[in-house]
This record gives C-alpha cells, sequence and structure tokens, in this order.
C-alpha cells in the first residue's frame, strides 16, 4: 500500500488549495478513505472521511462547510478541497486507508498566513 499526498504550501488566511492522494498496491475502489491533520504537539486529527463508493462523507465540525472530501475511483485518487482557510488550519495533512492494518502517506503541510 502506497499514499502520496500532494498540493499542500503557503497559502493566505481566506485563501484555497486543493489536496491529492494517489494510491496504489491495494483495490482503492473498495476502501473508504480518510484526510487527517496533525500540528506539533497534539493528536493526528480526522479532518474528512469519504465511502468506498462516494456517496457519503463526514467532516470534522471545525472544516463543516469549508472542506470538501471527494474521490475518483478511476484514477486511484481522493481530494480535499479546502476553501476559506484560516491560520488553525495550519498542519501537515495525511491520507489514510485502513486495510487491515491503518496505513498512512508521509503528509504534506499546509501554511496558513499573511
Amino acid at each position: 500500500v502506497q499514499l502520496v499526498e500532494s498540493g499542500g504550501g503557503l497559502v493566505q488566511p481566506g485563501g484555497s488549495l486543493r489536496l491529492s492522494c494517489a494510491a496504489s498496491g491495494f483495490t482503492f475502489s473498495s476502501y473508504a478513505m480518510s484526510w487527517y491533520r496533525q500540528v506539533p504537539g497534539k493528536e493526528r486529527e480526522l479532518v474528512a472521511r469519504i465511502t468506498s463508493s462516494g456517496d457519503s462523507t463526514n467532516y470534522a465540525d471545525s472544516v463543516k462547510g469549508r472542506f470538501t472530501i471527494s474521490r475518483d475511483n478511476a484514477k486511484n485518487t481522493v481530494y480535499l478541497q479546502m476553501n476559506v482557510l484560516k491560520p488553525e488550519d495550519t498542519a501537515v495533512y495525511y491520507c489514510c486507508v485502513v486495510r487491515y492494518l491503518v496505513y498512512w502517506g508521509r503528509g504534506t503541510q499546509v501554511t496558513v498566513s499573511s
């Protein structure tokens, strides 16, 4: 199983970013996918989750209405569209799949700052 995140960077408050996670090594369309984030000194927290078919999603209260998780099963990729970014969204964002074990990508840094 390999998960590779991309799309992070530095953005001003109120801006947008789209994160991507390219998956390989398993049948992507059969598994729910999640995005987590972590800041130094804090536990990794769930940001959003999407079912295998993409027909159901859920979000942390802190990002509801601003972030959208989606997936393209033909491309083995899950996305996180992040709008109206706030400084408190600054974190390393990780892609995650649970397939017998929990698998993580290496993460992509998102920094929201003026």
